[in-house]
């Protein structure tokens, strides 16, 4: 009788065991899976965001990409050599590039997004700019465009635009 309550007590050890072991890993699995589509999710809003964006600057829409843009006097948009800080002074910039030839074209196929914080991200995605002054034949330019996304209780906004010159992700 000793050897087969020896028996039960080994036998209800090693299912004890292999029910922790079990709900170890799921929970290792829920937290991966949970991780790799939050990653999705991410990435997936902030494609949507960027194309909204690039659809207004496109319609030449000033109203709609200045709401788009962070309310802060941090906003940045570095290029060219010019720094332009605050929402309303960047909404200005793209009032006078809408005055002649302004339309992206954005290479999604190689859009990156990555996050830094449940309320920051950054997007980096080649582009080509077709601009040209009021009145002047247009040239399409490449760039990697840098933005830095942050997320406040209105949404997603465009907290820095960074055009780098060096179009090839490496």
């Amino acid at each position: 009788m000793g050897s087969q309550l020896s028996a039960v007590r080994q036998s209800e050890r090693s299912t004890s065991r292999l029910s922790t072991a079990t709900a170890v890993l799921a929970v290792v699995m829920m937290a991966v899976l949970g991780a790799n589509a939050s990653a999705a999710t991410d990435e997936t809003e902030a494609r949507a965001f960027f194309a909204k964006f690039v659809a207004a600057q496109n319609a030449h829409d000033a109203n709609e990409v200045k709401a788009m843009l962070w309310n802060s006097p941090g906003m940045l948009w570095y290029g060219r050599g010019v720094e332009t800080r605050g929402r309303e002074a960047v909404a200005d910039r793209f009032r006078e590039y809408y005055q002649g030839t302004w339309h992206l074209e954005p290479d999604m196929s190689q859009f990156h997004a990555t996050v830094i914080s449940n309320d920051v991200m950054q997007i980096l995605v080649p582009i080509v700019f077709t601009r040209g002054l009021p009145g002047q034949p247009s040239q399409d330019n490449k760039f990697l465009i840098s933005q830095t996304f942050v997320h406040d209780a209105n949404g997603w906004h465009v907290a820095s635009i960074m055009p780098i010159a060096n179009t090839q992700l490496k």
